[in-house]
């Protein structure tokens, strides 16, 4: 027997066996691994197939793979496959005392059933109430313990959770309660201070100085005669002269400062899970110049800026509005790195 044939043959020899071990033993719990091996047996079977007739040259033949039809096995371990788990997540779920991780369990194995048995029953059904009662909901609110107002649209976005995308399989948030859903967690923003700057605006002045040409002259040589080049022409030179700019900088400056904390809490035991701490500070900048001279002895870069005229402050509405998108990053951040875990 050729190499080929003799593992082929080895392999479904140790499958048989442990079908033959298997289904002496009895066990349900077991009837997935029987199930898979039968699987295995026909897919070892199709692999083969395209490739036939296998000749082995050195022998002048073709390779010889001993095939069965499975089909019946297959189906009638899926059957009871599909048979034992429904019973198993039928039982489980109509426990009273059936937790969230337990519905979780149910939910994987009914999707198992509904992939190998299409359609088996109410498998679907119990697909969407397992999910719906494995699933911890989450409330998140905001809470303003400072005396500046929060800004209805900011207040807005951040309660957005859509926008964060971090709902996943078994968790979901809410910015808005939802009088139906009895919820697990809340997730609660607290800002605990908030400080606005006045309006400033500080000046610099910068005095600049720079050579530039003015003309021409003829070069004179140590007698004061006007120098030859070596065709008998005058030679002239470039005159130069230093001219002098005073800049007047302005820097209109803001800042606001937002601190607080995320609190989570769990509503069954009324207890805080964790805190952490969240700060942002958003900084209104914004630059622009006069001068008094000439210009041409400025660098590009003060050029430009002599071009800018003043512009009105941001109100402190729009100051802490504008921090939102800072405090909604950190938010994030702190989501993603701790998630809610029973």
């Amino acid at each position: 027997m050729h190499l080929l044939e003799t593992a082929y043959s080895k392999a479904v020899a140790r499958d048989l066996e442990e079908i033959k071990f298997l289904e002496k033993e009895g066990n349900p719990e077991k009837l997935e691994i029987l199930y898979n091996i039968y699987i295995g047996l026909d897919n070892r079977q199709e692999l083969i197939k395209p490739l036939l007739p296998l000749p082995i040259l050195e022998e002048g033949r073709n390779a010889r793979f001993k095939m069965n039809n499975y089909s019946k096995e297959i189906i009638s371990t899926k059957n009871k496959l599909a048979e034992h788990l429904y019973n198993k997540v039928s039982s489980l779920m109509f426990e009273s005392g059936s937790n969230k991780f337990a519905y979780r369990k149910a939910f994987e194995d009914l999707q198992y059933i509904d992939e190998i048995s299409p359609n088996y029953k109410n498998v679907r059904q119990l697909i969407q109430e397992a999910h719906a009662k494995g699933t911890d909901f989450v409330l998140v609110t905001l809470n303003n313990a400072t005396d500046k107002v929060i800004p209805r649209r900011l207040e807005d976005d951040l309660l957005n959770f859509n926008t964060y995308g971090l709902n996943d399989l078994w968790t979901v948030y809410h910015g808005t309660e939802i009088a139906k859903i009895s919820y697990d967690f809340g997730l609660i923003l607290d800002f605990r201070d908030i400080q606005v700057s006045p309006e400033q605006i500080r000046e610099k002045q910068i005095i600049k100085e720079k050579e530039i040409k003015d003309g021409w002259k003829y070069a004179l040589d140590a007698n004061g005669n006007v120098r030859k080049d070596s065709l008998g022409n005058d030679i002239k030179v470039d005159k130069f002269k230093t001219i002098r700019c005073e800049l007047y900088e302005f820097t209109q400056f803001k800042a606001a400062q937002v601190n607080g904390q995320v609190r989570y809490v769990d509503y069954r035991t009324k207890q805080l899970i964790e805190a952490f701490p969240i700060s942002t500070e958003f900084i209104f900048e914004h630059a622009y110049a006069d001068f008094d001279g000439d210009r041409r002895a400025l660098d590009d870069s003060y050029r430009d800026l002599i071009s800018v005229r003043a512009v009105p402050f941001p109100s402190n509405e729009q100051m802490i509005y504008d921090s939102g998108e800072d405090i909604k990053a950190r938010l994030k951040a702190i989501l993603t790195r701790n998630k809610f875990r029973r």
